[in-house]
């Protein structure tokens, strides 16, 4: 004897969990709403090395000076004359190159007091060696602004350039 059931029966799908999702658009299921639940406890939180100031402002000011950013992109992280003295350097195009995109070749810095940074870098571009010297000063809402910047000489033209 074949009976046919009723939704109320025994035999239906439990009321308290929600019917399967069966999408075929996603053939693995959708991702779990909340991936740390459950994990939290037994799972190590490791934190993200966050890059110092010396060096987010030596890639800043090398976007700036090789004409890879506009100088405006500056102009929150500037304070003082030290916009106007990155606009003269940049409106020369100091570090701009033909082929081979300059980089920060080394970085050092020198802490003359708490909250302020003067720093040097050396921008490989081409063949060449240029020094950037900049200073980094904290203000009151902990914020790392650029207050001076300079660049070396250009070097001397060589035959073999």
């Amino acid at each position: 004897m074949n009976k046919v059931m009723s939704r109320g029966t025994a035999h239906s799908r439990p009321r308290h969990r929600p019917p399967t999702r069966h999408d075929s658009r996603r053939p693995g299921g959708a991702p779990p709403r909340n991936p740390v639940r459950g994990r939290a406890a037994t799972a190590p939180v490791t934190a993200v090395a966050q890059p110092r100031p010396t060096d987010l402002f030596a890639d800043r000011l090398l976007a700036v000076l090789s004409g890879q950013r506009p100088v405006h992109w500056m102009l929150r992280h500037t304070a003082g004359r030290a916009y106007d003295e990155l606009a003269r350097l940049a409106e020369r195009g100091p570090l701009r190159t033909r082929g081979t995109r300059p980089v920060v070749r080394d970085i050092g810095y020198y802490v003359p007091r708490v909250g302020a940074l003067e720093v040097f870098a050396r921008i490989a571009a081409g063949n060449h060696l240029r020094a950037m010297a900049f200073r980094l000063e904290q203000g009151p809402d902990r914020r790392w602004r650029c207050t001076a910047v300079e660049l070396g000489p250009r070097p001397r033209r060589t035959p073999e350039d």
